[in-house]
């Protein structure tokens, strides 16, 4: 009954600007893995920011980071819950942390998203520490920043063995 009204009224909050944000665009409320459609949310983004160099791919996820933990926040004391299974702009961030220098292709898209989502999902230490340690918006973004780069390693670790 409580994570019902939880969802209603997170629905009801998808109208402020903030918390539309916070829900990945809309994309943390799919009735089934929500943090799986946050990182598909991530996708077009990452083709965006891709054009940029890495310069500015590096400011513009920082800025996203650190607006994540402000408004991630917001948006969880506005709900009463940490860490809503709808707040999903942490796994906005987690992966476009993944996909850092790693050229946009199909192929690196896949393995970029597959390798994310395991970490995120598995939350191998100390992952799994943060997620269980460290409260609010840096809570909610950390573990998923860690995740990314978890991924990222192994990524360009991969593209590099492959080359």
């Amino acid at each position: 009954m409580n994570q019902n009204r939880n969802n209603l009224l997170a629905l009801k909050l998808l109208r402020n600007p903030i918390h539309f944000l916070s829900f990945g665009f809309g994309s943390g409320y799919m009735f089934v893995a929500p943090g799986t459609f946050g990182t598909l949310a991530a996708i077009p983004i990452f083709l965006l920011l891709s054009q940029f160099g890495t310069l500015n791919y590096v400011v513009i996820v920082s800025v996203m980071f650190l607006a994540g933990v402000w408004f991630c926040g917001y948006t969880s004391r506005a709900l009463g819950v940490h860490d809503h299974k709808a707040i999903v702009w942490d796994e906005v961030v987690g992966y476009l942390i993944t996909m850092l220098m790693v050229p946009p292709t199909f192929l690196n898209i896949c393995a970029g998203f597959a390798l994310f989502r395991l970490f995120d999902i598995w939350k191998p230490w100390p992952i799994n520490l943060l997620d269980k340690n460290v409260h609010g918006g840096l809570g909610i973004m950390l573990d998923d920043v860690l995740a990314g780069v978890f991924a990222l390693v192994v990524l360009h670790l991969a593209l590099n063995l492959l080359m």
